[in-house]
């Protein structure tokens, strides 16, 4: 098997496992969206009041576009809700709402691992779009037998990413972690709602260690792939 071959191998096997993810977190939003709140509070009341919980006053609630869409933005201060979440009275939305809303708390309260993952946005940008076009030079694909210091540079390229997606897994744990307790203390969800909506944010959080996962994989393989040319 060739060195990109067994990229794409690697690949395929992570797109799929992250497809299946992704399809069993579309489900269980689904299956949550048709569930209603007691309280009747649609997504944006959910992140309205959870935000004025924390006191928080300079951030705005946007309505998107497209489908579980929505995030945080700490450089202009703004959550965005996707249609569903933000006119939705439902656990889904109530659980989406609320996570994201948990980002913005972590940015008020200077929670260390967004304050380093915001730090390296721009350098993760950039390796990210050179990734791709270095390793198809490192792994010899325009060219017979590939580069030893290509090979490096990319690997360093993919470092860059992969610490990227490691950091991700505990802000987004913890933004699920402050939504979920923040919904049953305030009551906003009640019984088996509050249920439905940490097994709701499990699956979203799956998506993203299924992508730290595949990062970390590619980025061993490719370390073994620059020893093995250095024999």
């Amino acid at each position: 098997m060739g060195p990109y071959m067994g990229y794409i191998v690697l690949t395929g096997i992570f797109s799929l496992i992250g497809m299946v993810v992704s399809n069993r977190l579309k489900s269980k939003f689904a299956k949550y969206s048709r569930i209603p709140l007691s309280n009747g509070m649609s997504g944006r009341e959910v992140a309205q009041a959870m935000l004025d919980h924390y006191g928080i006053h300079d951030v705005n609630i946007i309505q998107g576009q497209g489908f579980l869409t929505d995030h945080y933005n700490p450089l202009n201060k703004t959550v965005m809700l996707s249609p569903e979440v933000y006119n939705g009275r439902n656990i889904a939305s109530a659980a989406v709402a609320s996570h994201e809303c948990g980002h913005a708390v972590q940015h008020a309260k200077a929670y260390p691992w967004l304050k380093l993952r915001s730090a390296i946005v721009p350098v993760v940008n950039l390796a990210a779009r050179a990734q791709q076009f270095l390793l198809l030079f490192a792994l010899g694909i325009f060219g017979a037998g590939g580069n030893a210091t290509l090979l490096l540079i990319t690997i360093a390229a993919f470092a860059v990413t992969t610490v990227f997606s490691l950091i991700t897994l505990p802000v987004e744990f913890d933004a699920s972690n402050r939504a979920l307790a923040w919904l049953q203390g305030s009551s906003v969800t009640r019984g088996a709602e509050q249920g439905g909506a940490k097994d709701a944010l499990w699956w979203a959080a799956m998506t993203y260690v299924v992508a730290a996962l595949s990062s970390l994989v590619i980025l061993v393989w490719l370390i073994l792939r620059y020893m093995g040319a250095r024999d």
